[in-house]
């Protein structure tokens, strides 16, 4: 008896299945398919994503060679193109060695603009859009028309704890801070990096030097 009601039992429930599938299964397979065809589809972008930069690095690594072999035009010609044409990290940093060739060319403004574009790009990560910023304040200061308080004020956060460009902020707000007359503030700075154990060697024993100048005892 016991075997009747559990065939009966289960003939029910495959009823009940022939009928979900009946309303649901079109449904299911429509969305089994969606999802092989978007992992195909990742899996292509993917692999389209890796070609690309693989090419990428290879114009980077080009150019590079350009530069180091004194070909500077042609370099920044194709540092150029890639930092316009390219969506990847090395078309970011591509722009970089655009705005430092046009500053040792002597095209301190355009080197200014440059990096300025960069620390404005919001598709681009935020260490290297401030990067940009320290970049841009540390060829802009030596202008004699320089809005020092501008370049402060874009420098001040990224002198905090924990910014990786934090000292060579620091340094650069030091330097803001002399060259307004203000030596009270830039010795703060210079102190500060000197009792950093953080900062390069390099970085505390420029500060230390510029606080033997600023205040020699």
């Amino acid at each position: 008896m016991g075997d009747i009601f559990r065939e009966i039992d289960e003939e029910l429930r495959q009823e009940k299945f022939e009928k979900l599938w009946q309303r649901y299964g079109k449904l299911i397979i429509s969305a089994a398919v969606a999802l092989i065809l978007a992992v195909a589809g990742y899996k292509g972008w993917e692999q389209y994503q890796t070609s690309r930069r693989m090419e990428d690095g290879a114009r980077f690594a080009a150019a590079k060679a350009l530069m180091q072999n004194g070909k500077t035009s042609d370099a920044q010609a194709l540092f150029d193109a890639l930092g316009r044409e390219s969506g990847t990290s090395y078309g970011d940093l591509a722009r970089f060695h655009v705005a430092a060739l046009r500053a040792k060319a002597g095209d301190v403004a355009g080197a200014v603009g440059d990096y300025g574009k960069i620390a404005a790009d919001g598709d681009i990560v935020k260490p290297l859009r401030d990067l940009a910023v320290v970049l841009g304040a540390l060829h802009e200061i030596n202008n004699p028309s320089a809005d020092l308080a501008a370049l402060r004020a874009n420098l001040q956060p990224l002198s905090e704890t924990g910014n990786p460009w934090r000292h060579s902020a620091l340094e650069i707000l030091a330097l803001i801070a002399q060259k307004s007359g203000d030596i009270k503030t830039a010795k703060e700075y210079f102190q500060r990096l000197v009792d950093d154990a953080e900062a390069a060697s390099g970085v505390r024993g420029r500060a230390s030097q510029m606080l033997a100048i600023i205040d020699p005892k």
